[in-house]
C-alpha cells in the first residue's frame, strides 16, 4: 500500500486504499441496513445470483453477478462482516475456477465468444481488481493478466458491439490496476482498442440531436450509458493524461437543459425523456452518475463534482429505495403521487412498462436489483482522498481514514450529521510530528462557511497547512438558507443546502406476493404498490420557512422520522390525477382556500411526494392567498 505522495497517477487526487477508509455515524447505519436487505441476501433468494452460470449454475451468466459483487464486496469488507466476506469469496472462487486455459473469464462456450457482449467481461475484471484491493488475494494479478491479455487478442477479431461498445471506458479500471503492477505495453494497446472501437460520445454531444424526447429505445439516449460516459475522460486520463473535466461539463450542460430533473440528475425511462416532473429516471443511472462524479473529482480536483455527488447521494438515491432496502424502484418521478401498476393503455413512461415505478424485487428489469448496491459503499470510499500534499475531505459524510503520511501513522475522523445538520468536526491524530495539508471541500451551494472561525469561500477547498501531532480538531460551519429554484415548467422546487424538499404524501404499502418466470416474490422481497393517504395538490403560498431539526434515527432517510423538516406556508390548488399520475401542471394557480403551514421533508425521505410546485404569489393567474394560522399544520 502506497503512502501519500508516492506513485500518484495523473489524477489530482488519489483514492485511499480500501483498507484505509471506513464509514461512521449515520452512514454506517445505512450500510448495516443494506447488509440486512436485498444486497446482503440476493445470493440466497434471487436465481440470477444464487444459481448463476458464474458459479456453475444455469441462470444468468452476464452482468448480474458482476453487478452484485461490485456492491456486495465493498459492503462486506467495509462492515468487516465475516459471513459476507466468505460468501463473496465463494463467488470469486467460482469465477476463477471457471477461467479458461487461454484466459477467457466469462461463462460462455468458445463458440459463443463472438456473440458474447463484452460488457460483462469489462465489468467482472473491474470487480476482480477491486476485490484484490480489499482482500490482498494474490491469485488476482495472474488471473487478470491472463484475462486482459485474452481480451486484447479477442478484440483483434471481434470488435466491440452493443453494451460493450457503449461502456468501453470501464475497461480502463482493471487495465490501470494491472498496468501499475506489471507496466507492460500490451495493456496500453488494449486501452487504445477500447477507445477506438467504442462509442464516440464527443461526436454525439458536439452535434446533439436528441433535444426532444422520442418514444423509442436507443443506446445513444440510454440514461445509464449517458451517466457512465461522464467518467470516460477521468478514466482515460489515468493512463494517457488530458482534461478530465471539460467533456462532462459540456455533456451535463446539454443534458440538464433539455432533460434535467429537480433532483440533480436527468430523465431516462429508460431513454432521455425531457424535463417533466412525471417522467422518471432509472436507479442504475443515479448510482452510475455518482461513481462518475467520484472519479471526476479525483481526476480534476474540482469541488463542483463533490456537490453533484452529494446531491444525488442525499436525494435521488434514497428516494428510490425503501427504508429497509428490501425493495427499490426502477424509475423514480419528481412528482410521485402513487406507485401502482398503470393501465397498459396509459403508461406515462416512454420506453418502460406499467410497473417500472413500483417498489419491488426487480420491477421492470433486474439490472438495478443487482447494481444499486454499489452506491452507498462507494460513497464511503470517496469520502477522503489523497493529494500530493496531504489529505482531502472530498465528500462530507461521517467516515474515517487511517493512513501514513511521510511514513507517519495518521488518522482523520469526520464526525458529522451533515447533510441534515451544518457542522463538520474533524479529529486528526498523528503518531509523531508531521507536516501536511488537510483540505476540506466547501460546497458551492452554501451561502457562507467558516473553518475554525475563519471565513472561507464556497465552492473551494479550504486548506490547512500545519505540523500535526497528537490529537487536533478542525471545525467547519456551513451556512445555508431555504431557497427556490425555478424549473422549465415555470414551477419551483425548494432547496436547503444539499437537500431538496418535498411535500410528503402519507403512504399505504400493499404487498404483492407472486411468482413470475420462475422468480418468487415473497415478503420481505416481494413487490409493493404504494397508495396515497393524504392530499397532495398544493402550491407554495409564501417564502418564509421554519427549519426544524430532529435526532437522526437508525433509519436516516425515514418518512415518519426525518432528521430535518421545513414548515412552509402552502395552499391547495386545482390539480388532478390522470391515469395513475398527477398531471404535469395544475389546472390553475388560484388557491382553493386559505393557506396553512405544511411540513416538508427531504426528497430522499419521501417515497410519495410532490416536489415541483407552483409559487402562488407569482404568476399570471395567481392570487396571493390569506395566510392561515402557524399551528394549522397539515
Amino acid at each position: 500500500m502506497k503512502g501519500i505522495g508516492v506513485g500518484v497517477s495523473n489524477w489530482k487526487f488519489e483514492p485511499f486504499g480500501t483498507h484505509e477508509i471506513r464509514p461512521q455515524g449515520w452512514l454506517m447505519d445505512q450500510l448495516k441496513i443494506q447488509a440486512t436487505g436485498l444486497c446482503g441476501n440476493l445470493d440466497e433468494i434471487w436465481p440470477d445470483i444464487r444459481d448463476s452460470k458464474w458459479i456453475g449454475g444455469d441462470n444468468d451468466g452476464w452482468e448480474r453477478v458482476p453487478y452484485w459483487l461490485d456492491g456486495f464486496i465493498p459492503l462486506a469488507w467495509l462492515l468487516d462482516d465475516k459471513d459476507m466476506k466468505d460468501r463473496g469469496v465463494r463467488y470469486i472462487d467460482g469465477i476463477i475456477s471457471g477461467q479458461h486455459d487461454d484466459g477467457w473469464i466469462c461463462p460462455c462456450a468458445v463458440g459463443e465468444r463472438s456473440t458474447y457482449d463484452i460488457w460483462a467481461y469489462l465489468l467482472i475484471t473491474k470487480v476482480l481488481a477491486m476485490y484484490a484491493d480489499f482482500s490482498d488475494d494474490e491469485r488476482i494479478k495472474p488471473v487478470l493478466t491472463k484475462a486482459l491479455y485474452r481480451l486484447n487478442m479477442h478484440l483483434d477479431d471481434h470488435t466491440l458491439f452493443n453494451w460493450g461498445a457503449a461502456r468501453w471506458y470501464e475497461g480502463f479500471i482493471p487495465i490501470y490496476w494491472l498496468y501499475e503492477k506489471i507496466g507492460e505495453d500490451w495493456l496500453l494497446d488494449l486501452a487504445q482498442k477500447l477507445m477506438v472501437e467504442g462509442f464516440n460520445y464527443y461526436a454525439y454531444f458536439e452535434n446533439f440531436r436528441d433535444k426532444t424526447p422520442a418514444n423509442k429505445w436507443s443506446q445513444l439516449t440510454h440514461v445509464v450509458n449517458l451517466s457512465m460516459c461522464l467518467r470516460q475522460d477521468a478514466l482515460v486520463s489515468r493512463l494517457f493524461g488530458g482534461n478530465a473535466g471539460e467533456f462532462p461539463k459540456k455533456a451535463l450542460e446539454i443534458l440538464e437543459k433539455y432533460h434535467g430533473m429537480a433532483n440533480g440528475h436527468f430523465t431516462g425511462d429508460e431513454c432521455l425523456s425531457g424535463t417533466s416532473p412525471i417522467q422518471g429516471t432509472e436507479l442504475c443511472a443515479i448510482v452510475e452518475a455518482m461513481y462518475s462524479y467520484a472519479n471526476i473529482i479525483a481526476a480534476t480536483g474540482e469541488p463542483e463534482w463533490g456537490d453533484r455527488l452529494e446531491k444525488l447521494a442525499f436525494n435521488a438515491l434514497p428516494a428510490a429505495i425503501s427504508e429497509d432496502m428490501w425493495s427499490h424502484q426502477y424509475l423514480q418521478m419528481t412528482n410521485q403521487i402513487k406507485c401502482v401498476k398503470l393501465d397498459e393503455e396509459h403508461v406515462i413512461f416512454r420506453t418502460n412498462g406499467a410497473e417500472a415505478h413500483l417498489f419491488g424485487l426487480e420491477p421492470n428489469y433486474g439490472c438495478c436489483t443487482a447494481n444499486f448496491n454499489q452506491a452507498w459503499p462507494k460513497l464511503v470510499l470517496s469520502s477522503f482522498m489523497k493529494s500530493a500534499n496531504g489529505i482531502v475531505s472530498t465528500v462530507l459524510v461521517p467516515s474515517k481514514t487511517t493512513t501514513r503520511v511521510r511514513e507517519v501513522a495518521v488518522e482523520c475522523v469526520l464526525d458529522t450529521e451533515y447533510p441534515f445538520k451544518d457542522e463538520l468536526r474533524y479529529t486528526i491524530y498523528a503518531e509523531k510530528p508531521v507536516e501536511f495539508t488537510f483540505s476540506v471541500r466547501i460546497p458551492g451551494f452554501v451561502d457562507a462557511a467558516r473553518v475554525d472561525g475563519k471565513s472561507v469561500s464556497p465552492g473551494s477547498f479550504a486548506e490547512i497547512r500545519r505540523k500535526w501531532q497528537g490529537h487536533q480538531t478542525v471545525t467547519v460551519n456551513l451556512c445555508f438558507e431555504p431557497q427556490f429554484t425555478e424549473r422549465p415548467s415555470g414551477m419551483h422546487t425548494l432547496w436547503n443546502g444539499p437537500l431538496l424538499y418535498s411535500l410528503p404524501i402519507e403512504e399505504r404499502w400493499e404487498k404483492r406476493e407472486y411468482e413470475r418466470n420462475g422468480v418468487e416474490r415473497k415478503h420481505p422481497y416481494c413487490d409493493y404498490e404504494v397508495f396515497p393517504e393524504s392530499k397532495w395538490n398544493f402550491g407554495f403560498a409564501g417564502s418564509i420557512f421554519d427549519v426544524c431539526e430532529s435526532d437522526i434515527s437508525e433509519t436516516p432517510f425515514s418518512a415518519s422520522n426525518p432528521p430535518i423538516s421545513i414548515n412552509a406556508i402552502m395552499a391547495q390548488i386545482p390539480w388532478e390525477e390522470e391515469n395513475g399520475v398527477c398531471t404535469e401542471l395544475p389546472l390553475s394557480y388560484k388557491p382553493k382556500g386559505d393557506a396553512c403551514t405544511v411540513k416538508l421533508i427531504p426528497y430522499g425521505c419521501a417515497r410519495l411526494r410532490m416536489t415541483e410546485m407552483p409559487k402562488l404569489f407569482e404568476g399570471a393567474d395567481a392570487q396571493r392567498p390569506t395566510l392561515g394560522k402557524k399551528d394549522d399544520i397539515v
